[in-house]
């Protein structure tokens, strides 16, 4: 059973969104957050698999509230999906930052937001195919904050090469299939990346790529 909270600052799209979410006979929606603080405080004692985010709350908006959530160690394998109204670029980096899984927009269709919830809660990681090329294309172009790339002297050439095509977006499969591995062998490559570079799933890694110069516009160099 994936466990999921939901934090919104307005009612009626927390009971939508439980209504959705509780329709699903492999999802439970544990708790719901109608602020910043409370989010933290409900998802702290729920421990849930994923978190559905709003931005705009009082008393800690959501960008404020996953920042303090991902530094909960007891909290590593809770996921956060950033759903908001605001598709804006600047939201969508410092979410990704933050430690977002994911970001969707509120008019999202209800069957790509259950999706979401699984696909996250599976530890893999989504976005809005409307944010995803701006975000992409945000930090290849150079982004505020630069992560010296002598992080990557943590992992093995292989890894590099995983690394650079997660960074392009492809799956385990497609990695695989890239470099002639098995899909499994793939994504254990991905998750001893994870561990060693301390990021909490792929679009993290995305990120790392662009910001060391593993990729470049979409392609390693």
């Amino acid at each position: 059973m994936i466990r999921v909270v939901v934090a919104d600052d307005q009612q009626l799209i927390r009971a939508g969104f439980r209504s959705l979410l509780d329709a699903e006979d492999d999802i439970e929606v544990v708790g719901e957050a109608a602020t910043g603080t409370d989010v933290i405080e409900v998802v702290r004692r729920e421990r849930p698999d994923v978190v559905l985010m709003d931005i705009r709350m009082p008393d800690g908006d959501g960008l404020w509230a996953t920042e303090q959530i991902a530094t909960f160690p007891e909290l590593a394998a809770t996921r956060i999906v950033v759903v908001t109204t605001f598709e804006v670029d600047e939201y969508v980096a410092r979410a990704i930052r933050a430690g977002a899984s994911g970001f969707l927009v509120k008019d999202t269709e209800p069957v790509e937001l259950i999706r979401a919830v699984r696909v996250v809660a599976a530890g893999d990681a989504l976005l809005s195919p409307g944010v995803t090329k701006r975000l992409l294309a945000r930090f290849a172009g150079g982004s505020s904050v630069v992560i010296d790339n002598s992080i990557l002297t943590a992992i093995t050439t292989r890894e590099r090469e995983v690394l650079a095509l997660v960074g392009q977006g492809l799956t385990n499969a497609e990695i695989g299939e890239k470099l002639f591995l098995s899909p499994l062998t793939a994504k254990t490559h991905v998750s001893r990346i994870m561990a060693k570079l301390m990021a909490r799933d792929r679009v993290q890694l995305v990120v790392i790529a662009y910001e060391t110069g593993l990729v470049s516009s979409g392609r390693a160099v």
